[in-house]
């Protein structure tokens, strides 16, 4: 069964590249780990300059906040959208069955309970009293709807898929809804929270994303595509109202010029889409603010399990203490981002600290190469190719790795392409090594695991491009999505998370910090750590 997990990338959306804009490195470390680009250290101070010599700010308007996006959402009905743009302005306007709490726990919200009298039923229990922007009252008929509209193939979504083990959904009265599965399936609930689906009116069709109707803190005001979206406070809101009267959502593709935005203010808010030098630069502003707080989008380097080299776990261990991760994050990501050990985020409630890490020490990489019999010959033991779309960071994000293998023996070759080219070699398995990011909620729910590393979930199907198999972890995984007890699914997401850091199919790299940066006249900020747009349920303007 295919699952949908949501990302971002251009083309909309699938995982991310490697590193978003281009990052300089700054000084001697240039020199240290890319001498190749010296002569470029002028951009980043032609930047900065351009930065601070923008126009004359606006006089912004007092009711309105306007967040700078990269991308329109390419459908704002909840049942469709799988892109990260539409999935976090639908929660905005939408409400789910439960929510996720920062610790990705599922806690109640439009359903005030559930129960699970076995594994293959969910009772939930609405709260009385929400109503639709169109004042409809919201109940058991429309949950129904929601969920029957997309496995009944009335509209066509690629989350049809995701919701395959459920078998029929019963609505016995107006605040029950019963859902009865095929098979045990652990995520079920998460499938059922924020951000996965919201619930939309009995009836909607599939021309309902013209003119959404939610039950949300905001509701729809107007979206041209490759433009704005705009959404207006819903002054019934069953829950706590928004205190913003209005947001539009302004795209901007080109980074700089969301940057001028903000110097302009012209633009209120602009989250984790700038790159990192330009926010050290936003930060000497005394007009804007720069918050920052861990977040959950994962970066990692993929291994072809294939391929003759790489298939030896010694070379993966060996690659892994070869790689140093500190200066990347210092100069490419200027201290915005953490180490990571895991797909999951530290976050997580099923996130584990015991497993095995690989800290930098290309004596030891080299003494594991030479007694698995990989002797150096002029300082060469082998060629390993690394892939990369032709995004000037990814690029440099290569060209460090380059270095910091070669002190190991290995060379490190790299082959640019368009990124359609890239990430379709990509997802048919057609390279030894590749850097991209599981962004947008993706690696929030641990059935990941199932999706990444099971052995019946290889490329280019789904997303195993690395083309792992382990029957143990085959099993844990089968084992965890046919229980509903959380803490027997962390045990087993523990062992799992241990065996994947012993195997290697992924070298873990980084977690990216949020950075949301804003406008001092914007108050009430409370980031959440999937970086999610729910702060705007809680700000406000000053005026």
């Amino acid at each position: 069964m295919r699952r949908i997990l949501f990302t971002t990338e251009t083309p909309r959306h699938r995982e991310e590249q490697g590193i978003k804009k281009s990052n300089k490195l700054k000084g001697h470390a240039r020199s240290q780990y890319c001498p190749s680009l010296k002569p470029r250290m002028s951009l980043c101070l032609c930047a900065s300059v351009v930065l601070f010599l923008a126009g004359c700010a606006s006089k912004p308007d007092p009711n309105t906040l306007v967040m700078v996006i990269e991308s329109s959402p390419t459908n704002l009905d909840p049942r469709v959208g799988v892109d990260a743009q539409s999935e976090r302005i639908d929660t905005l306007l939408f409400d789910s069955l439960v929510h996720r709490d920062d610790h990705f726990n599922l806690q109640p919200w439009l359903a005030d309970s559930w129960e699970i009298p076995n594994v293959q039923t969910y009772i939930f229990h609405l709260h009385h009293g929400v109503r639709f922007h169109n004042g409809q009252p919201l109940t058991a008929r429309d949950v129904k709807w929601t969920f029957d509209s997309l496995l009944g193939d009335k509209i066509r979504s690629a989350k049809t898929s995701t919701y395959a083990p459920v078998d029929r959904i019963d609505a016995p009265d107006d605040y029950t809804v019963v859902f009865h599965l095929k098979e045990p399936f652990a995520p079920m609930l998460w499938n059922l929270s924020d951000g996965a689906i919201g619930i939309v009116p009995y009836g909607s069709g599939d021309d309902f994303n013209r003119q959404p109707i939610g039950s949300g803190p905001f509701r729809f005001v107007r979206a041209q595509m490759d433009k704005e979206v705009v959404i207006e406070r819903n002054p019934e809101y069953w829950a706590t109202p928004a205190k913003l009267e209005r947001v539009e959502f302004k795209v901007i593709p080109d980074a700089t010029t969301r940057a001028l935005e903000l110097r302009k203010r012209s633009a209120d808010i602009a989250l984790n889409s700038l790159v990192a030098d330009t926010v050290v630069a936003l930060e000497r502003d005394r007009e804007l603010t720069v918050t920052k707080s861990d977040g959950t989008i994962y970066a990692y380097l993929a291994m072809n399990l294939r391929d003759p080299i790489l298939k030896d776990v010694r070379v993966r261990h060996a690659i892994a203490y070869a790689i140093n991760v500190e200066p990347i994050i210092h100069y490419l990501w200027r201290d915005q981002a953490r180490p990571a050990y895991s797909v999951l985020p530290p976050q997580h409630w099923a996130y584990d600290t015991d497993v095995a890490k690989y800290p930098h020490d290309p004596a030891r990489a080299r003494q594991i190469l030479d007694d698995a019999g990989y002797p150096a010959t002029n300082g060469i033991r082998f060629h390993l190719t690394m892939k990369t779309s032709t995004d000037e960071s990814t690029r440099l994000l290569a060209a460090v790795l380059q270095q910091q293998l070669r002190e190991a023996g290995i060379a490190l070759d790299i082959r640019t392409f368009e990124f359609a080219t890239f990430f379709a070699d990509v997802t048919k398995g057609a390279y030894q090594i590749h850097s991209l990011r599981w962004v947008g909620g993706s690696n929030l729910d641990p059935d990941i695991f199932e999706h990444v590393f099971d052995s019946a979930s290889f490329a280019p199907k789904r997303a195993n491009r690395t083309f792992y198999s382990n029957p143990r972890v085959d099993e844990l995984i089968r084992e965890a999505r046919g229980t509903v007890d959380q803490q027997k699914r962390k045990t087993i997401y523990d062992e799992v998370q241990r065996i994947l850091a012993e195997d290697l199919p992924y070298i873990n790299l980084w977690y990216l910090d949020n950075v949301l940066v804003h406008t001092n006249r914007v108050r009430g900020i409370e980031l959440s750590p999937s970086g999610n747009y729910d702060f705007l349920r809680t700000a406000e303007l000053a005026h």
